[in-house]
């Protein structure tokens, strides 16, 4: 009828926040779940890179000139493992979060250190939907904060 105004409706809040715009660089050896975890994240905005072990990922890094906002690396790969390919590349690039990923059980993978001290785990298999929300949570959080160098804070001469 004339008129009448259809009410449209946005997403709800917790699908639209899913989405972004950060990059992602993704060590998993996997080739499915490596998969499953690129076409996730692009189809959710975000721009991949995506490698198939922690050797490849450090290289990958290494070349990259741009930010990379978040790592999410498999814990137990051959090779460079996740935990260690984490704390190599936030030594090189402060500021960068972390999100593990793993099939195994805690006692499987044993009370690894992440770089941070707080280690998020995305328990394996994950659904698209528990992937996009711990990424947008993870990518969410105050980036670590890096300390500086010892005795440069206040060091600078009163004028």
């Amino acid at each position: 009828a004339a008129g009448t105004a259809e009410t449209v409706r946005p997403p709800p809040v917790e699908a639209r926040d899913r989405r972004g715009t950060e990059t992602v660089l993704v060590a998993e050896d996997e080739a499915g779940v490596r998969a499953l975890v690129q076409n996730v994240l692009t189809d959710h905005g975000y721009t991949v890179i995506a490698s198939g072990s922690g050797d490849e990922a450090e290289g990958l890094a290494a070349e990259f000139p741009h930010l990379i906002d978040l790592l999410l690396t498999d814990v137990v790969m051959p090779g460079l493992k996740g935990p260690e390919l984490a704390r190599r590349l936030t030594a090189r690039r402060p500021g960068l979060r972390v999100l593990y990923m793993s099939g195994y059980t805690e006692e499987a993978v044993g009370s690894f250190q992440s770089p941070d001290g707080d280690a998020r785990i995305l328990r394996k298999p994950f659904t698209p939907a528990d992937l996009a929300r711990t990424v947008r949570e993870v990518l969410d959080q105050p980036r670590p904060v890096v300390s500086p160098p010892h005795g440069a804070a206040g060091s600078l001469p009163h004028a």
